[in-house]
């Protein structure tokens, strides 16, 4: 079974208590359970974790990379824009990494910095799109490695 990592990002531990009208009444542990119900059934070992802090979030990349992890989702929320360093370590950890958006930034004016770096970008399609960014990269994955 696959591992991969998924990333919450900058106020991800705020969702369903702050802007409801853009993102929903969801709260993060609601969307932790629809992921990990995600990743079983495509035969993932998720890993999630949710920092406020962009040396946390990089350490946490470049510690999947060492311990072979074969891919990453990652919702950037607040790290969208201006972040270098975690768009040089998307950059360095060779595996593949689908960043997803519950809303549409470009509906907002936002582009991300890390959609230039990230394999692929889900936008717009609420928790579901982590379902697709994780099908996606069973795709790029393929069979058992």
């Amino acid at each position: 079974m696959d591992r991969v990592l998924v990333i919450h990002g900058l106020g991800m531990n705020m969702r369903g208590k702050v802007k409801r009208e853009v993102f929903g009444s969801m709260t993060l542990p609601e969307y932790d359970r629809q992921i990990e119900e995600a990743a079983r059934e495509l035969r993932f070992s998720a890993e999630i974790v949710q920092s406020n802090f962009e040396g946390e979030i990089v350490n946490k990349l470049y510690d999947a990379a060492e311990r072979g992890l074969a891919g990453a989702v990652i919702n950037p929320a607040g790290f969208s824009i201006g972040y270098r360093g975690l768009t040089v370590a998307i950059e360095q950890v060779g595996f593949p990494v689908v960043e997803v958006h519950v809303s549409n930034p470009a509906n907002r004016g936002i582009q991300s910095d890390l959609s230039k770096v990230c394999r692929a970008t889900v936008t717009g399609f609420g928790v579901t799109g982590y379902k697709l960014a994780l099908v996606g990269l069973k795709e790029v994955i393929g069979p058992k490695r």
